[in-house]
């Protein structure tokens, strides 16, 4: 853990200013990403060659069905298949599925309530054992399994008399309507059934570190602190793969990471990309392809609304007030990334465009405080009723553009009386229990909201999805409002998109007024691959550059 209580002398707000406005930020041009292009190489008969993807964090969870981590997604989509997909112009499609279920096709009953799945008759695990209907019933049962440790159980919580038809047929019925399901099926993973039904302990099973799926790539072999290594399964029933081997290797260091791509010891640059600071240089590489592609998710001050220092609205609003966002945006993030007042994606039809426009002002700041009886005390911290506005901000070691970022917000804030400490944690301890439990005071993150592109958020803001508080889900605020709760509660019963689109522009009103988090800006995310590789799309509905790695290919 790295730990500073002050400000780094070489390096100040002030400064930071004075280098954009010597330098200006980069131009940036966003291409069409979307739709298939169309490449002039031709994929090879045969899986040929191997394609390096640098990770700037370690994948260490590999049951899908886990709580996991942003970078194990790359491991999940390519070893793993799902019922369904997401494509990356947010239409869902078949995986193991031979069709998407809709109530025009049948497949989803008027109410919504009754559910039928028809799968593929031509895949096998990779041990060579054949997919079949009891494998997606007992993934589905494992999920809500309460001696399992589930990463999400939202939505499975809802499904009741699972039936298998045939090996090749399923279907069961939905205790409520639940309308982003099939979203969150595009990102259940099926796990098989003859392998993790004869074990004691699912959460210590041999196949959570060794698994077994059906997807374009096999386990190879990890090397604990390096690399991880997947291997060409000849069987897949997809597309591809047309690579032997897909190799994830761990480079913690950002600038190491950057520095490993110029070199070309890695063929990719994987999550978390290329740091806005050397996208000018990028962009200018020879035998590179460098993209901006909006993403996602959105980066944040997350404050955890358990701790006493954050009680006060008035806290959490003259704290967003103290953060100069441009500066972090501009100076630090050379204008790549967008301001966002809220946790949904401006690519999204849901994002609400109206919400109260962020404003730096210390003296406001100040004033909001001092009107909320936070005075200052003897070491010109505020206090009230026996609370110092102090707290420490943590995040991944090593991620220096937002260690900067942390440097920036600590000077601001002591301006107005309040101490933030800076305790940031290696990204396996950070984004453990210290996050998922909610031991953290503030942290500071970049999150994806929405699964697949459903703008539900019921699992990170719902008062039930409080795991520190014995809840199913990823509300690491423990953020609590009744009405959001009822307003998440009724949008998931809802299919009428419109009907939708009015519920989650309020659920984004009182969620920008609560502050349960102070959003900094919406990703824009630099891929990074060396010329050669053919075959590559992004897809900003999904949480990884390797969500379909199976079609890459050198060219």
């Amino acid at each position: 853990m790295t730990k500073s209580n002050s400000n780094n002398p070489g390096f100040s707000r002030r400064g930071a200013l004075r280098i954009l406005g010597a330098g200006g930020a980069a131009g940036l041009f966003v291409p069409q990403l979307l739709g298939k292009p169309a490449f002039a190489q031709t994929p090879p008969a045969a899986p040929k060659g191997r394609v390096v993807v640098g990770l700037s964090q370690e994948p260490t969870v590999f049951n899908p069905l886990m709580p996991h981590i942003e970078v194990d997604d790359g491991v999940d989509f390519s070893v793993f298949d799902a019922l369904f997909r997401i494509d990356p112009t947010g239409v869902i499609v078949p995986n193991l599925a031979t069709e998407v279920p809709s109530q025009a096709n049948g497949g989803i009953s008027e109410d919504g309530l009754e559910w039928r799945v028809k799968l593929r008759d031509d895949v096998r695990w990779h041990d060579g054992e054949p997919f079949t209907a009891e494998d997606v019933k007992y993934t589905l049962e494992l999920i809500v399994n309460p001696d399992f440790r589930a990463w999400r159980t939202a939505g499975h919580s809802l499904v009741r008399d699972i039936t298998v038809v045939s090996p090749t047929e399923i279907t069961w019925r939905m205790e409520e309507a639940f309308a982003p399901y099939i979203s969150f099926l595009t990102e259940t993973f099926m796990v098989p059934k003859h392998i993790l039904s004869a074990e004691a302990d699912l959460n210590n099973a041999a196949f959570n570190q060794a698994p077994v799926g059906t997807g374009a790539f096999k386990w190879g072999q990890r090397l604990a602190g390096d690399r991880l290594e997947l291997v060409a399964n000849p069987d897949y029933f997809g597309e591809g793969p047309y690579i032997e081997q897909l190799i994830f290797k761990y480079i913690p260091d950002m600038t190491v990471l950057y520095t490993q791509f110029k070199s070309g010891d890695i063929d990719m640059v994987g999550t978390h990309y290329i740091t806005p600071d050397n996208y000018a240089e990028a962009s200018k590489l020879a035998d590179r392809v460098v993209t901006l592609v909006p993403k996602g998710s959105v980066e944040s001050i997350y404050l955890n609304m358990e701790k006493p220092q954050f009680k006060d609205p008035a806290v959490r609003q003259a704290l967003y007030m103290a953060i100069d966002r441009s500066a972090i945006i501009d100076a630090l993030n050379y204008g790549v990334p967008k301001p966002i007042e809220t946790f949904m994606p401006p690519q999204s039809y849901y994002y609400n465009p109206d919400l109260p426009a962020h404003e730096f002002n210390l003296e406001g700041a100040r004033k909001l405080l001092d009107d909320a009886g936070w005075k200052p005390g003897a070491d010109g911290i505020r206090e009230k009723d026996g609370v110092r506005l102090s707290f420490a901000n943590s995040t991944t070691s090593g991620a220096h553009l937002r260690e900067q970022a942390q440097q920036f917000m600590q000077q601001t804030f002591a301006e107005i009386g309040v101490e933030m400490t800076i305790e940031n944690l290696p990204a396996a301890v950070m984004w453990g229990d210290f996050w998922g439990l909610s031991q953290f005071d503030t942290a500071m993150v970049g999150i994806t909201y929405l699964i697949g592109a459903d703008p539900d958020v019921t699992n990170r803001f719902h008062s039930k999805a409080i795991t520190a508080q014995g809840g199913a889900g990823s509300n690491n605020a423990q953020y609590k409002n009744p009405e959001v709760d009822a307003l998440l509660e009724e949008g998931s019963r809802t299919f009428d998109p419109e009907k939708r689109r009015e519920i989650y522009f309020r659920v984004q009103e009182i969620i920008r007024q609560d502050l349960p988090f102070l959003p900094l800006f919406a990703n824009t995310q630099i891929y990074g691959r060396k010329a050669g590789i053919q075959g590559y799309v992004p897809n900003t509905n999904t949480r990884t550059e390797s969500w379909k790695a199976a079609s890459w290919y050198w060219g």
